[in-house]
């Protein structure tokens, strides 16, 4: 009797053996109901029809040590633990150096200045399991100024222009440009060097592309190719910014991997968050903001630089950044705050006016509708424009959503009618101002000169000629009326002699 149950005993302890053979972590354990879970929904195959893998033995090495993970001693650090992109030994980036070299203050400054946003970049470079030279563009973009603006138009830390920020979801409106949004902006970049990464295969030429346009290094690159040439980021034939822009990335990086061997002393940035994102729940003004999480004016700026109006609004699900004990000034002092958090409303304009008479009917002053909206004097608002107003008795309400998410301010310049005097020669007639004392059509505070093409050199001189006649014959006129008075006074005397 026991020889026959000796077998399924051994048969029960090898099958228990076999299932717990593969050890699942607490953290990798699927769920529990994996059918529903499967966003795919692939058809279920019996053991038959599943396909036989070839056994292979997987042995470790003798002489493999488990990786130790050691923590960054600070951001500097964190970043060079991620650097890939390559970087070759060229005289262009040795350049570079010697021209940061040659102004440490500035660049010290720049350093310092990146230090409220570092932890933030990277910590979203990593989190994409990307080269950490990118948490280094806005070095060479924007010198970490995350309100700069370029001549072409291109705004933030990131320098997206108007349209590509459009495309990747940047809101550019007259209440705030989300390009200068640290958050948003930041994301928005490490999208477009994804794509671009994805498109070129290649960092460098992705960069290129970031500066120059995807369109312009792709051309470059089929110009080569169609030359048997080499298609590598520094064989393209490029504008010199373009041919700069990764030089002077891998400069900063070279410095920051080796700040010794330059001569510069990095500021000591710890290895954690700066900031804290705090929602916005309904309207405040940005003074109150300031005054709720007691920083400095410039200091809240320089997280908060995406409003562009004294306001900030609920309507865009929006977010302020405080530095982490800012934050919990703040929310204290909101919870005991009795008065109204914002001053500012909006309306619509449904006529073109000028400012004068739409401060009139809203009862404010035009100086205040000026100052906010950034009109200039000389133009009419036009019909269909919103503007931001102070509240008063007849607006209290907060803004609207409709003027919050599609607002805009158009402006067309005040025409003032002036009378006229027609002047004709025959079939010819022009109109001059009727009364503007002195007035020369070709003058510089008249209308603008006719086009050298289109007239003869002579023809300044033959005006100059006219002008000359017309002033001797004026005096000639002037002195020889008193002669002639004179000479009938001097007959009336002879008679009466």
């Amino acid at each position: 009797m026991i020889r026959w149950i000796f077998p399924f005993v051994i048969l029960g302890l090898l099958s228990g053996c076999a299932s717990n053979s593969v050890l699942v972590s607490v953290g990798d354990r699927p769920p529990q109901n994996s059918q529903k879970t499967n966003s795919l929904h692939l058809p279920q195959k019996s053991e038959e029809e599943l396909p036989s893998l070839p056994k292979q033995d997987f042995k470790p090495k003798e002489d493999a040590k488990p990786q130790e993970i050691v923590a960054a001693k600070d951001i500097w650090d964190r970043l060079r633990t991620g650097f890939e992109i390559p970087d070759p030994e060229l005289n262009v980036i040795e350049k570079h150096i010697r021209l940061l070299q040659s102004n440490p203050e500035a660049v010290n400054r720049l350093l310092e200045r990146s230090s409220s946003y570092l932890f933030y970049i990277i910590e979203e470079v990593e989190a994409r399991d990307l080269p950490s030279e990118l948490a280094l563009l806005p070095f060479v973009e924007s010198a970490f100024n995350p309100k700069a603006v370029s001549s072409a138009k291109a705004a933030g830390m990131w320098q997206f222009m108007p349209a590509t920020g459009k495309s990747f979801n940047l809101k550019q409106n007259m209440f705030l440009d989300e390009r200068g949004d640290i958050v948003k902006s930041t994301r928005a970049a490490l999208d477009y060097l994804q794509k671009l990464h994805y498109q070129f295969d290649d960092w460098q030429l992705a960069l290129a592309a970031y500066n120059w346009g995807e369109g312009s290094v792709s051309r470059a690159i089929k110009k080569n190719q169609n030359a048997n040439l080499a298609k590598d980021y520094f064989s393209l034939s490029m504008p010199k910014e373009t041919k700069n822009y990764v030089p002077k990335l891998l400069a900063y990086k070279r410095i920051i991997e080796n700040p010794e061997k330059y001569g510069f002393r990095l500021p000591n940035v710890p290895n954690y968050p700066y900031f804290v994102e705090v929602p916005v729940h309904q309207d405040i003004d940005v003074d109150k903001a300031i005054e709720l999480s007691d920083m400095a004016k410039e200091q809240f700026i320089a997280l908060n630089p995406s409003f562009t109006k004294p306001v900030i609004l609920k309507e865009f699900n929006q977010a302020i950044l405080l530095p982490y004990g800012k934050a919990e000034i703040f929310k204290d002092n909101l919870r005991t705050h009795q008065k109204p958090l914002s001053s500012w409303t909006a309306v619509k304009v449904n006529k073109t006016e000028t400012v004068e008479k739409i401060a009139q009917q809203i009862q404010v002053t035009p100086a205040d509708i000026r100052l906010v909206n950034n009109i200039p004097t000389g133009m009419r608002v036009r019909s269909g424009s919103s503007l931001l107003i102070p509240k008063n008795t007849e607006h209290t309400g907060d803004i609207n959503a409709d003027i919050a998410q599609n607002g805009s301010l158009l402006l067309e310049r005040e025409l003032t009618a002036v009378p006229i005097k027609m002047n004709c020669r025959g079939k010819k007639c022009t109109a001059t101002p009727s009364q503007i004392p002195s007035y020369l059509p070709n003058a510089k505070i008249g209308l603008p000169r006719t086009n050298s093409s289109d007239s003869p050199k002579s023809n300044a001189g033959d005006t100059k000629k006219v002008e000359k006649n017309r002033h001797q014959s004026a005096k000639k006129s002037n002195n020889t009326k008193p002669q002639s008075k004179n000479h009938s006074t001097k007959k009336e005397l002879d008679s009466k002699k």
